[in-house]
């Protein structure tokens, strides 16, 4: 149960941040488009308010300085309107906040250029002014209220920084209480056959959770100590040649093993299932690796599906299947090979099954004559 809390906590995590980052999106995405709407009544009332001055300016006098003055000030207090065209009776007239930013000049008359940034929004009032024809004024609004704008995008990041921020420390105090409940968990193996293991004068005190090979069987699982692998391997292979009998290595893994207790219990079932418990090692962190001399592949290959079987349904309720077990074989086949090589192949073949998707079982199938034809070639 706590194994399950444990892997389902990621999930949850995830979960929670992806809430946060589609909220403070859609929030963002709201408050932007409330902005636009009220910039856009905005425009609209200082629009208005442009229009009574440019009548009121207009009827003492059109296009004369006072009025252009009176224009510019109301354009430039204007927190929306980007530029004005005003027409008279004989021309046209612009006034820009920013000049060339919004008018440009076609045959001398001033258009409006198209911007993204600028309001589709129509702001367009005839000037009745006595005496005088065909007068009217028309401006443009800047779709953003860029102040606001960039305080929205501001906050949006704050929030989704804040996701970022809640799932690095949820994942960091999470990861310190596993080490700190389950030491064992600390990835220090027994060296493997052939190799040594250097340990600095300051690395004394580091406790170790899998200790050297005392006695032929490990007190973590009951099987055969891992080291003991391919000294066994050699002299079954030297054995089976010498009575040319065929000879297969199997390695299993569990790929998602949750805890040394359970992977205890599937231990003693391989010893059950397989019988010869001397022919039984652990195999890598939560490996067995099972040696059947007399068989072959088409022994071996039944077995391990039965055996898969077998941990299937003796443990039904596995967070995965058979807690994702995969299956890599390799046999004899008539070769005169050594431990070393052997457990080459079925290595192979269990890397090949855990990144195969459609089966847990792969085997290793050698051709003789290909292999006798190599090593000659080799010596």
């Amino acid at each position: 149960m706590e194994t399950n809390k444990i892997k389902s906590g990621p999930s949850i995590i995830a979960a929670i941040c992806i809430v946060i980052y589609v909220l403070a999106l859609v929030q963002g995405a709201f408050r932007i488009y409330l902005s636009v709407e009220d910039r856009k009544i905005t425009a609209e009332q200082e629009f208005s308010n442009m229009v009574d001055l440019a009548l009121s300016a207009g009827i003492q006098g059109f296009m004369d300085e006072r009025f252009v003055q009176t224009i510019n000030t109301a354009l430039s207090s204007s927190k929306s309107i980007e530029a004005v065209i005003i027409t008279g009776p004989d021309n046209s007239y612009a006034f820009e906040k920013q000049s060339g930013r919004a008018v440009s000049w076609v045959n001398n008359t001033p258009r409006f250029i198209n911007r993204f940034t600028f309001s589709n929004q129509s702001h367009y009032r005839p000037l009745a002014i006595a005496d005088l024809r065909n007068a009217n004024i028309k401006a443009v609004a800047g779709a953003l209220d860029y102040d606001k704008f960039v305080k929205i995008l501001k906050e949006t990041l704050l929030i989704i920084l804040f996701g970022f921020a809640f799932s690095f420390f949820t994942m960091l105090i999470k990861l310190l209480l596993e080490k700190r409940e389950n030491p064992e968990l600390i990835p220090v193996r027994t060296p493997n056959a052939g190799r040594t293991a250097n340990r600095d004068s300051e690395d004394d005190d580091i406790p170790v959770s899998v200790s050297s090979p005392k006695g032929l069987y490990s007190t973590r699982s009951g099987l055969g100590w891992e080291d003991y692998i391919q000294e066994r391997l050699d002299s079954e292979l030297h054995r089976c040649s010498s009575t040319e009998k065929d000879l297969a290595f199997i390695a299993f893994e569990f790929t998602d093993m949750p805890e040394d207790r359970l992977f205890k219990q599937t231990a003693q079932e391989a010893i059950k299932f397989f019988s010869s418990k001397d022919l039984i090692f652990e195999y890598g962190d939560m490996g067995i690796a099972v040696i059947l001399p007399g068989a072959g592949l088409e022994t071996a290959i039944p077995k391990s599906e039965n055996f898969y079987q077998r941990i299937l349904n003796r443990f039904p309720n596995s967070y995965t299947p058979a807690f994702g077990l995969n299956i890599g074989l390799s046999s004899r086949s008539g070769r005169l090979l050594n431990a070393e090589r052997l457990m080459l192949e079925a290595t192979e073949a269990l890397k090949k099954a855990k990144s195969d998707s459609k089966t847990s079982i792969i085997a290793f199938k050698s051709d003789p004559e290909k292999y006798r034809a190599f090593i000659a070639s080799q010596s």
